[in-house]
C-alpha cells in the first residue's frame, strides 16, 4: 500500500491516502471552470478523485468545515476545509459517487509526484495565457 500524506496551509488538519496503486486508483485533473476558479483563487483547481474509503484524517479532524453550494450546475457540492487557516481539503457531490476530490496541493512534495495529471476539463474557458498541458486528455465541455 502506498501511503499519500497531506493537509491544510497550517497544519492543524493531516489526513493520508492509502491506495494498493496510486496509477490505477487515482486520478487527478485541471479543472478550468469558474466554480473552480473562483473557489481556489487560480487560473484553475486541480483535484485528486480517490475513493472516498482510501482518505482518513489523522490530526485535526476537529477543525474541518463543509461549505455546501451549487456548483453551478444544479449540483450541490460540498467542499470541506481548515476552520482555522480556510485551506481547502477535499470536494465531493451527487456525482462523485464512493469517491472525494482532494485538492492537489494539499498533498505533500512527494504524494504529488505518485499522482501527477492526467486530464483537463472546460478547456475552452482557460484563461488565454494559460499554455495547453500537451499529452493529457482534454475535454471542451462548457456547462457553467
Amino acid at each position: 500500500m502506498t501511503p499519500l500524506p497531506g493537509g491544510c496551509y497550517c497544519g492543524s488538519i493531516k489526513y493520508t491516502i492509502t491506495l494498493d496503486d496510486p496509477e490505477s486508483q487515482a486520478r487527478t485533473s485541471i479543472c478550468h471552470c469558474g466554480n473552480c476558479k473562483k473557489f481556489t483563487g487560480g487560473e484553475h483547481g486541480i483535484t485528486t478523485k480517490v475513493p472516498r474509503s482510501s482518505f482518513e484524517i489523522t490530526k485535526g479532524n476537529e477543525h474541518v468545515r463543509v461549505h455546501e453550494a451549487d456548483n453551478g450546475g444544479g449540483v450541490t457540492l460540498h467542499r470541506e476545509f481548515c476552520g482555522i487557516c480556510g485551506g481547502p481539503l477535499l470536494e465531493y457531490g451527487a456525482n462523485a459517487g464512493d469517491n472525494i476530490y482532494v485538492f492537489y496541493g494539499t498533498l505533500e512534495d512527494h504524494a504529488r509526484g505518485q499522482v501527477e495529471p492526467k486530464g483537463e476539463f472546460f478547456c475552452k474557458l482557460r484563461d488565454p495565457w494559460m499554455p495547453e498541458i500537451e499529452g493529457i486528455f482534454q475535454k471542451q465541455e462548457i456547462k457553467q
